[in-house]
């Protein structure tokens, strides 16, 4: 199983240089990518993920094997903080490629839809005066 978890913010480097690796595939024709990002929201400034972390793999590789089928993706990558992520950084970056963008997009969103709501993974919202809340996923 793919390890998908990265400590604190997702750099864009990393993200352009997995775009880039991508660019000798010849038989791709779209590539589909969400990236989340912390937004401030009512005094957030930043949140702290934490996760289940063996269960949530377990649970995105049964994802990945009934998305990349489903849609005939040439290829799926998942990354998702953990740690501190402050307002403005990047925390989940999914990137799916297929021959042809209808599929390309149709599975992206697909598995942000299915990681918010399968994944044991969850944010403490760490507010502008110091008090914590829970994040809600909507």
């Amino acid at each position: 199983m793919k390890n998908i978890f990265v400590q604190g913010p997702i750099p864009s480097a990393f993200i352009a240089e997995s775009i880039q690796q991508h660019s000798h595939k010849r038989k791709i024709g779209a590539h589909s990518i969400f990236l989340g990002q912390v937004r401030e929201d009512e005094g957030v400034i930043a949140i702290e993920y934490t996760a289940y972390e063996a269960m949530a793999l377990e649970q995105m590789h049964q994802i990945r094997e009934e998305i990349i089928p489903k849609y005939g993706l040439t290829c799926m990558h998942v990354y998702h903080s953990l740690g501190s992520v402050n307002t403005g950084d990047l925390c989940l970056f999914v990137f799916t490629s297929a021959p042809h963008r209808k599929a390309a997009m149709a599975a992206c969103e697909e598995v942000v839809e299915r990681i918010k709501a399968e994944l044991p993974i969850w944010g403490k919202e760490i507010l502008s005066d110091d008090t914590i809340q829970w994040k809600q996923n909507t």
